[in-house]
């Protein structure tokens, strides 16, 4: 089947489980603040604890890095739940899923708030990020299903900019309650926005009939496009810079540019307003030439983390590179409607699955940045990490264009 084919058979596949298009803007507007309620109460959860690893330590009697484990635990949650309940819930509607996940969420976050033990507590963030990642991914394709083609991308940024703007607001306001406080209120707060996110999918999104065909069988389908497996690896790589340099900007803000404490919470918000701009410039760019936006943001994010390596001792470059590194996130949307182009009817999964290399990009940036600090080559190195990981993002974007023109001159052939 060639691409365009593909994505035809794609666009068909979303419209068919859609809910009712509702005749008003109101109506959609309504759908989309529902929806991403619930991707700001996901990331607030799941960026406040690093906020809060300290406060959590103190009360289990554990190091700081052992309290880290449950980062760790609620990422895997992520990278398992994603494909696992995408498939399972296969033959449900679309409503009736967002339903259960946001549930399934605010409840683990209630009783995340009230774990007695330690380990219990990590288990409890493993069982709470299974359906992250579902959520998001079904959550995209209903926002895409309420507009034209031509507007898919505004529409799932609309819906990621409750990420955005919790990085910015809900991730500061929580952890700075639970510091004063009892870092038990954040996460008891995180599930009462997932509740009030239930209450609000089911007052405004119409419930949608399950397409006919619809199968687990039929969304493990996506494995067997290649695509798809390009899209993924373009995100868990090419994403992995960001990850990289966020991971340790305050130590870079403080011990490389010299600049005092105080000044951590504003490069935070340089780099949460630098995530909001590049969510919705990125998206209107990719609904106009998707592919471009991809390599484009690749292409860009080699140099300004490379200018951040060079130039991280100047507090001003070191301020504008981090909001231009928050600025790269504008691959996020377009890698999203790039899957639902090349998934065909595999929709909820492929979907899914952006959110498990996204959490994949983490880790591995995380992870690589750290290997060069312990190396001895300092923090400002998360700069020339971050940019090797985009140049190899590159790679394989440039892997999946091949692959592109290959298949379209074999079905020019065959014609």
């Amino acid at each position: 089947m060639s691409d365009m084919a593909i994505a035809e058979e794609a666009c068909l596949a979303v419209k068919d489980r859609a809910p009712a298009v509702p005749q008003s803007r109101l109506a959609v507007a309504l759908i989309e603040l529902a929806l991403a309620v619930g991707s700001f109460g996901i990331g607030t959860g799941e960026f406040a604890i690093m906020g809060l690893l300290p406060n959590v330590a103190q009360e289990f009697n554990v190091t700081t890095p052992q309290a880290g484990h449950a980062i760790s635990a609620y990422a895997l949650g992520v990278v398992v739940g994603a494909p696992i309940i995408a498939v399972l819930a296969a033959k449900l509607a679309r409503q009736t899923l967002l339903l259960l996940l946001m549930a399934v969420f605010a409840i683990g976050n209630v009783v995340s708030a009230v774990a007695p033990s330690f380990e219990s507590f990590v288990l409890l963030r493993f069982l709470t990020g299974l359906p992250h990642g579902a959520y998001f991914g079904v959550a995209v394709l209903v926002a895409a299903s309420l507009v034209p083609p031509n507007k898919r991308t505004q529409a799932v940024a609309r819906v990621m900019m409750g990420l955005t703007v919790a990085t910015l607001i809900g991730t500061p306001v929580a952890t700075w309650f639970g510091q004063a406080l009892s870092w038990r209120i954040a996460f008891g707060a995180v599930g009462f926005m997932a509740a009030l996110t239930v209450v609000l999918i089911w007052l405004f999104l119409p419930k949608d009939e399950v397409h006919e065909g619809a199968s687990p069988m039929r969304e493990l389908g996506a494995f067997r496009r290649k695509q798809v497996w390009f899209t993924l690896g373009i995100g868990a790589v090419g994403f992995g810079g960001l990850f990289s340099v966020f991971s340790y900007i305050a130590s870079t803000a403080t011990e490389v540019a010299g600049m005092p404490d105080s000044a951590v919470p504003m490069m935070m918000a340089l780099f949460g307003s630098g995530m909001i701009v590049g969510n919705l410039v990125g998206a209107w760019f990719a609904d106009r030439n998707l592919m471009a936006t991809i390599g484009g943001v690749l292409a860009c994010s080699v140099v300004v983390m490379t200018v951040l390596w060079l130039t991280a001792e100047n507090p001003f470059m070191l301020a504008l590179c981090v909001f231009l590194v928050g600025c790269s996130v504008a691959i996020g949307p377009a890698l999203q409607t790039r899957l639902m182009d090349v998934a065909a009817d595999a929709q909820t999964l492929a979907a899914a699955l952006n959110h498990s290399a996204f959490n994949i990009a983490n880790a591995l940036g995380a992870w690589l940045g750290g290997l060069a600090i312990a190396a001895g080559y300092g923090f400002a190195a998360t700069g020339w990490v971050g940019a090797a990981l985009a140049v190899a993002g590159l790679c394989v974007f440039g892997l999946s264009l091949l692959s592109d023109q290959r298949s379209a001159k074999s079905s020019l052939s065959r014609a």
